[in-house]
């Protein structure tokens, strides 16, 4: 599938390339180890620019429980925070792409790995809704805080669950799985929200209701979808505001 750029696309596209030009971030902290998103031992090995260049919403990385070995596909990797994260879960028998529109976020992305040495992540230009990548090459789907920025996500619901490996019935082994952070609503956003396309750039106004976006996974043929606050503490979705963007939790298995 050939996938034509929108004026939604074209907008976020030229808001994450400034991002990149000006190296800062927009959702998560840019002082010197300061990124309160992760663990702060997990970002001690990498370099703070690239450890605190982030522009997501959570941390996809501890959700999705990687093992060594297994093949990683970072949804809108930006600067590749969460793919050299990844890489050091699956080690060197691993191997993790990162996929991204914007130009400027993958040359930062690119220019990182070589200055780590990082041998088994590799970065790809391409659309959520039309992933480079083979059918069912995938073990894992991460993302953080990019699916919302989509058009058309029921179609990229379909592209994961496209990339994503079958079951093997032989070994037992199960389907391929997602684990991503992202901003969703309890509730229907207002239409002039959804409209403004600084909106759109900023996470917030292709923001899914919760049950819209459980049903465009189910939709897709996922299972065991789940969609949760982010450090709920136990809170349910009828204590949260209606209408109203939050950070949230995203697993799924392919059957």
């Amino acid at each position: 599938m050939i996938q034509k750029p929108t004026p939604i696309h074209e907008a976020v596209r030229e808001h994450y390339a400034a991002q990149a030009r000006a190296s800062k971030s927009c959702c998560g902290p840019s002082d010197s180890k300061k990124n309160k998103l992760y663990e702060k031992e997990m970002l001690t090995t990498l370099p703070d620019d690239v450890a605190n260049f982030s522009l997501g919403c959570g941390d996809p990385i501890t959700l999705a429980t990687l093992a060594p070995g297994e093949t990683v596909l970072d949804l809108g990797s930006g600067g590749g925070l969460d793919c050299f994260l990844a890489a050091q879960r699956v080690g060197a028998t691993g191997r993790v792409i990162g996929v991204d529109m914007t130009p400027e976020m993958l040359e930062r992305a690119r220019a990182s790995a070589v200055r780590l040495g990082v041998a088994n992540v590799e970065f790809r230009e391409g659309y959520l809704e039309a992933l480079p990548v083979d059918d069912g090459s995938v073990d894992v789907v991460i993302s953080n805080c990019v699916i919302n920025l989509s058009p058309d996500k029921p179609q990229v619901f379909r592209e994961v669950f496209r990339a994503l490996r079958s079951p093997d019935p032989k070994s037992g082994k199960p389907g391929g799985r997602i684990a991503v952070s992202d901003i969703v609503s309890n509730g229907p956003l207002a239409s002039a929200l959804r409209s403004s396309m600084e909106a759109w750039g900023a996470c917030i106004a292709g923001a899914l209701d919760v049950a819209e976006y459980t049903a465009g996974l189910a939709a897709a043929g996922f299972v065991d979808v789940k969609v949760q606050p982010k450090d709920a503490g136990g809170k349910i979705l009828s204590a949260l505001p209606f209408g109203v963007p939050f950070s949230a939790t995203i697993t799924a298995r392919k059957p």
